[in-house]
């Protein structure tokens, strides 16, 4: 029987793998009991030039979904995001417990890293191509 399916075209076409393992269940993000507690970032690039800026970091809470949208000047950096960061969204609603972004550089690098390590800010990184865990920011547009 191992020689037929192994010759067979039809057979090797349509074999059904079974060396990966099932994936697992979606884990839910947690509900948060107050504002500004849990956020979700993201960033809207490719805009059309307006006051210098044609990128936009969208900064929400996950709970009210009120959301901060802050421009920035195209090619931005860590710091450039941090300092925005610090200056519209801790200045006016302090850290947050917990950040929910996908993995850009900009994220990931070492002083967006010690920067929230300083805050006790927990990182929560989102699965990329899987907007079912990050879908709010990616759908808020900002002219609502």
């Amino acid at each position: 029987m191992w020689r037929f399916e192994a010759n067979c075209q039809m057979c090797q076409q349509n074999k059904h793998e079974t060396s990966l393992r099932p994936t697992g269940l979606l884990q839910p993000l947690p509900i948060m009991e107050h504002v500004w507690v849990d956020i979700s970032m993201d960033f809207i690039g490719g805009l059309p030039k307006a006051i210098g800026a044609e990128n936009i970091m969208v900064v929400m809470d996950r709970l009210s979904k009120y959301s901060h949208f802050i421009p920035l000047l195209h090619p931005f950096t860590a710091n450039a995001v941090a300092t925005s960061f610090l200056k519209e969204i801790v200045r006016l609603h302090e850290f947050p417990k917990s950040i929910v972004y996908h993995r850009d550089r900009i994220f990931i690098s070492s002083l967006w890293k010690e920067l929230l390590c300083l805050s006790v800010t927990r990182l929560k990184f989102r699965s990329a191509y899987h907007p079912q865990a990050n879908g709010q920011s990616e759908v808020t547009k900002p002219y609502h």
